[in-house]
């Protein structure tokens, strides 16, 4: 496989940052993924370091070096997030379960496959069209299928941001898999959370994309967010890969070849204290690593 890809992720204008974006790839499968946690300090962004970790963990453990069948992997490792995340907010005695969105996708055999769950969206492009992008699960987005409002009136409607199906809680997760769709060289797959498609909208993401190799078009798609988020903006994180290496400098594309049989790379941007956030101690980050990775291994083992 050969294949371009970046990842970002920027507090805005929150107090903290609950997104958490990954990727990981072994010789002949690639995973990445998006979580945009919710429910409060800490937790928010803990639900959502443990979505990215189950899948990446899996990953590395059922790539070897490619998944038997990529659309099972994503709804069961997306449902399995879901649980970890309930026994984490059980084991630490948490007044609420931490709620968390994700949106996952797997290319394998040059197929792109994905799933998600909640507001987190994955566009697909080629040659500078939009193929296909995931339908947010809100009542809001309900409402432009249904036909009781438009896609401009949805952008300031006054519950926009409250999402109907999530990871963790008492309710079990809807997850949505989308059919596999063949990848040419060039397609490009973003996935983001709200923060980004909140503040640009997908011709604007088709232009950025077209226009610039794929890392000069993340920073400028990142500084387009930022300023008009301003200063009350929402957490920003996107991943973001181009198959093949017909746009982009040999330098910067990726050969999986290079990786050995059983061989997994991981990128994730993990828990860390922010500046002038709440005070969250280094004490207090690795102890809540090991709880999430606790959580994870009791899922696993299952």
């Amino acid at each position: 496989m050969k294949f371009t890809i970046y990842q970002a992720s920027r507090q805005g204008g929150r107090k903290n940052n609950e997104d958490r974006v990954a990727y990981s790839y072994s010789r002949e499968a690639l995973l990445m993924v998006v979580a945009d946690g919710m429910g409060g300090h800490m937790h928010g962004e803990i639900a959502a370091q443990i979505a990215v970790q189950t899948l990446t963990d899996q990953f590395q453990k059922q790539a070897k070096p490619r998944l038997a069948d990529p659309r099972a992997f994503l709804s069961d490792t997306i449902t399995r997030a879901h649980y970890a995340i309930n026994d984490y907010a059980v084991e630490q005695d948490l007044l609420e379960i931490p709620h968390t969105t994700v949106v996952a996708a797997v290319v394998q055999d040059d197929t792109a496959y994905w799933a998600h769950v909640g507001d987190s969206r994955l566009y697909f492009f080629s040659d500078g069209d939009l193929i296909a992008r995931t339908e947010d699960h809100t009542a809001v987005a309900q409402l432009v299928r249904e036909g009781l409002i438009t896609e401009e009136e949805a952008g300031h409607h006054p519950e926009r941001n409250k999402v109907s199906n999530c990871l963790g809680g008492y309710v079990i997760p809807q997850v949505e898999c989308a059919a596999p769709i063949p990848l040419h060289d060039a397609d490009t797959l973003l996935l983001c959370t709200d923060g980004i498609w909140g503040m640009v909208n997908a011709h604007e993401l088709s232009a950025l994309i077209n226009a610039y190799t794929l890392d000069d078009a993340v920073r400028h798609l990142m500084d387009h967010a930022e300023f008009r988020g301003g200063e009350h903006g929402d957490n920003l994180s996107l991943v973001t890969m181009t198959w093949g290496e017909a746009r982009m400098p040999s330098k910067d594309a990726i050969s999986t070849l290079a990786l050995p049989s059983g061989g997994v790379t991981t990128q994730i941007n993990a828990l860390r204290p922010v500046p002038g956030a709440a005070v969250v101690s280094d004490d207090e980050i690795e102890r809540a690593i090991a709880e999430i990775q606790q959580a994870i291994q009791k899922i696993s083992a299952n």
